[in-house]
């Protein structure tokens, strides 16, 4: 063995070594099989270097610069291996001993000697390539990139203070108080594990097929150096995910080593033996479970015990026009009647144009939308105690409940709905989850109500009408009620049939998944959902959209409710039942009286029949 060997092994990553942050390793593909074409991607966008790059290519080029200018000038190889080590790093580019030897702008001897240096300091670390350890790949260490992140906001500030300055002489940009201390709080980027997980086949994840789990198709290579193995990924519609879910828990052995569960499905799944709890999977104060948004963290709860980990945090709100809005001179909805009257103001049809998008296509569609409508004038679907700040869901698994559709509040939301109708696009009874954000990413509707994650459609869209002029709020709220922003979204768990050997990889690879360094990065490439108050504070994820601090600030005034949607397990039969009524209710078929008492007899008869099994 060479000294210069020797010394590269002088400091491995040790195999306990773990960051909240989340780990980054070596580049296959990541497959993608979605499932059939009810799997839809928002339109691609054009993304932008992150800012850690932009820093590099600076730095190169002005090394360059110097080189040229200079004669005399010598090659820093700290420097140079630094910058390949980051790049590679951010790239997903696996980095060897002989590459960053040939990067070093030196000799040989010299740059063996820089290595040794630079991981007996603590600035790379190495992780076997091989199960016999005799090749190995060279990452950045979280000292590093710690460090490289802290490096960039200042020469950032140093630029726009030295260098951006106007034609009197005064600083480009204002400097606020707090900004380098924000700067500070950026989230690093994804660490590579110190062990690559051993996997046969590679990891393998079901998913449902919207915008923020496709952006993993963008980072596969990303992801796979994270863990340093294979992933797998089946992407379904939402129907046909919960219909896989359920199917595979009858396996003898999961085909999946992880799933992603629609936050109402947690009673049904906990239920049913298709989730392992997690805390016989890993310690779950490695999740950093104080870091997730309150509403999102106790949904993916049943029993008192967490059955997954938030991986989209995605309330729905009403999204406005907010130039539209100005130039009629309106104030900002901020109640139910507020929403009609906007809507009928701005309603044109003669033109195209209509008040308002929202769910009204029959079954779990429209399900969602009365369920979610009726939260707006104070009441949850089935009777469950009031508390400060909302209902109290703590007791969903022990208690006995009963529907609360045929109610005052259940009248309130249905002739809301009837009232939403007459402002609503021609085709609005067959329009659902996609179908409400496309014409108002189009320019076609003033409103919409619309999750987070479909935000892209409209965010990541310049030639959008509604690029850069959205509004987002909470659900206005009826008459004695107060706004609510329904959470949805999905956690991902592990599957109560999973083969025992690979239980405690497919948790390595699910705290990565799910970590504040995996957010931030879904983020930067085009998602807009986010779990974890720690991304939501990073100044470049303020920066790539205000959904994130409207959110935040949600969540603070305990807007962000799960309870509109409690997840027991009945909760999917309910959404069918009341999503096939009140569709016959909006058709004139029946009157709203009607339509809720027959969703009131059909969801008691489908809570007695789930008791007696």
């Amino acid at each position: 063995m060479t000294k210069g060997k020797q010394q590269f092994e002088a400091r491995r990553v040790p195999a306990e070594s773990n960051s909240a942050i989340g780990r980054a390793g070596a580049g296959t593909m990541l497959s993608i099989n979605r499932g059939g074409d009810e799997a839809r991607r928002p339109p691609d966008p054009q993304f932008e270097k992150t800012e850690l790059l932009d820093v590099v290519a600076f730095l190169e080029d002005f090394e360059h610069e110097l080189s040229d200018a200079l004669s005399v000038f010598a090659p820093d190889p700290y420097v140079r291996m630094t910058l390949h080590l980051i790049r590679s790093h951010l790239e997903a580019k696996t980095v060897t001993p002989t590459s960053l030897i040939g990067a070093s702008g030196v000799p040989y001897a010299t740059a063996t000697r820089r290595i040794g240096e630079m991981i007996e300091n603590g600035l790379i670390d190495q992780r076997p390539r091989t199960r016999s350890g005799k090749t190995f790949s060279m990452h950045p260490s979280e000292k590093l990139l710690e460090s490289w992140m802290q490096l960039s906001g200042r020469l950032q500030r140093l630029a726009e203070t030295r260098l951006m300055r106007s034609a009197d002489g005064s600083a480009g940009q204002e400097y606020y108080f707090g900004g380098s201390y924000m700067a500070a709080q950026s989230i690093p980027p994804l660490q590579v594990l110190a062990e690559p997980l051993r996997l046969a086949g590679g990891v393998r994840v079901l998913v449902h097929g919207d915008p923020t789990f496709m952006v993993m198709d963008n980072l596969k290579r990303r992801f796979e150096q994270v863990v340093g193995t294979e992933i797998h990924q089946r992407a379904f519609s939402i129907d046909r995910l919960h219909q896989e879910a359920l199917k595979n828990a009858e396996r003898k052995t999961s085909r999946y080593d992880i799933i992603a569960v629609d936050l109402p499905w947690i009673g049904e799944f906990a239920e049913k033996n298709v989730l392992m709890p997690l805390d016989e999977a890993m310690d779950i104060a490695r999740l950093d479970p104080a870091d997730f948004h309150t509403a999102g963290w106790k949904a993916a709860h049943w029993g008192g015990r967490p059955y997954g980990v938030p991986a989209q945090t995605t309330p729905e709100l009403l999204f406005y026009r907010k130039d539209i809005f100005a130039e009629a001179g309106m104030e900002v909805p901020a109640t139910t009647a507020d929403v009609i009257k906007a809507a009928k103001a701005l309603h044109d049809p003669a033109r195209g144009f209509y008040g308002i998008a929202w769910n009204a296509a029959r079954g779990t569609a429209l399900g969602h939308t009365f369920l979610m409508t009726m939260a707006d004038f104070g009441q949850p679907v089935i009777d469950i105690p009031p508390e400060a700040g909302g209902f109290n869901t703590d007791g969903l698994k022990q208690d006995v409940y009963r529907p609360m559709i045929d109610s005052e509040a259940g009248m309130a939301a249905a002739e809301y709905l009837m009232e939403l109708l007459k402002y609503s696009p021609p085709y609005i009874l067959s329009m659902s989850w996609y179908e409400r954000i496309r014409p108002y990413a189009a320019g076609e509707v003033a409103m919409a109500y619309g999750y987070t994650l479909l935000a892209p459609y409209f965010e990541l869209d310049p030639a959008s009408p509604a690029h850069g002029q959205t509004g987002f709020l909470p659900h206005p709220a009826g008459p004695e009620a107060t706004p609510v922003a329904p959470v949805g979204g999905y956690v991902m768990g592990i599957p109560r049939n999973i083969a025992p050997e690979r239980i405690e990889a497919a948790a390595e690879a699910l705290i990565v998944f799910t970590s504040a360094g995996a957010q931030k990065l879904y983020v930067e490439n085009g998602s807009r959902t986010n779990p974890r108050y720690s991304v939501g504070a990073d100044p470049e994820v303020r920066r790539a959209s205000p959904i994130f601090e409207a959110v935040d600030q949600m969540s603070w005034r305990d807007e962000l409710q799960f309870w509109p949607r409690p997840p027991i397990p009945e909760i999917g039969e309910i959404f069918q039942i009341c999503g096939e009524e009140l569709h016959d209710m909006l058709r004139g078929i029946i009157p709203p009286k009607t339509a809720l008492q027959n969703a009131q007899k059909r969801a008691e008869r489908a809570l007695r029949e789930q008791r007696k099994t």
